[in-house]
C-alpha cells in the first residue's frame, strides 16, 4: 500500500489563472482534455507544461526522481508542494522534501501503479493536471494490453475529475499500432519534439 509523505490537498492561490491557457511556454490543454504528447527522448516533458499546471500537478515519473522533478518545478517557478509524485522505478529511494509522493513503485507492477494513482487523483482538483512522463516505460515492462487498460482508467479518471491529462511518449521508440491505440483513448495528439 502506498503511503503519503503529506495529505493535504493543495490549494492553488487566489486569483490564479484557468489552467489550460496559453502562457507561450509549450502547450496548453482546456480543464478535462487529454494529449498523447510526443516528446524528444532527452529531457523532462515537464518543461514544456503552462506555468499554470505547475498549481496542481500529479506525475507518473517513470524518469525522474522526486528530487528531480522538485528541482524542475523549482527551475519553472512552481511550488513543489502543489505537486505530487508517483516514482516508478526498480530501486529503493527514499524521499523527504516537499512534493507529496507515493512509495515507489517497480515499472512492472502495473496493479501497483494502479491503486498508487488511483489514491493520488484525490489530490487532483478540477483544472489540475495528470502527467506520465513516459508511456514507453510502461510499454517496456508491461504487457501491452495490460498497458492499456491502465492507461484508458488513467485518462478516464482524469476525464472525470476534469483535469488536464498528458501522456507522454517518445514517438519513434512505439510502434504505428501502439501509438495508434494509445491516441484513441486521448482527445488529441501534440508534437514538442
Amino acid at each position: 500500500m502506498a503511503t503519503w509523505r503529506r495529505l493535504e490537498s493543495p490549494t492553488p492561490p487566489e486569483g490564479s489563472r484557468v489552467p489550460g491557457t496559453t502562457d507561450g511556454r509549450g502547450f496548453s490543454l482546456t480543464p478535462g482534455e487529454q494529449a498523447l504528447v510526443s516528446v524528444p527522448s532527452m529531457g523532462s516533458p515537464l518543461s514544456v507544461l503552462p506555468d499554470d499546471a505547475f498549481e496542481n500537478l500529479l506525475v507518473l515519473s517513470a524518469t525522474a526522481s522526486p528530487e528531480k522533478v522538485e528541482s524542475l518545478v523549482e527551475r519553472r517557478g512552481g511550488d513543489p508542494e502543489k505537486v505530487g509524485v508517483v516514482p516508478v522505478t526498480g530501486s529503493p529511494t527514499e524521499y523527504d522534501g516537499p512534493l507529496w509522493t507515493t512509495d515507489p513503485v517497480d515499472p512492472s507492477d502495473l496493479t501497483g501503479i494502479s491503486i498508487r494513482l488511483s489514491k493520488a487523483m484525490q489530490y487532483v482538483m478540477p483544472g489540475g493536471w495528470v502527467v506520465v512522463d513516459n508511456v514507453n516505460v510502461l510499454l517496456m515492462y508491461g504487457r501491452e494490453e495490460k498497458v492499456f487498460r491502465l492507461f484508458d482508467s488513467v485518462v478516464s479518471n482524469a476525464r472525470e475529475k476534469d483535469a488536464c491529462g498528458a501522456y507522454c511518449t517518445v514517438r519513434d521508440a512505439v510502434t504505428d499500432e501502439t501509438y495508434s491505440r494509445l491516441r484513441g483513448f486521448c482527445d488529441r495528439e501534440i508534437s514538442v519534439e
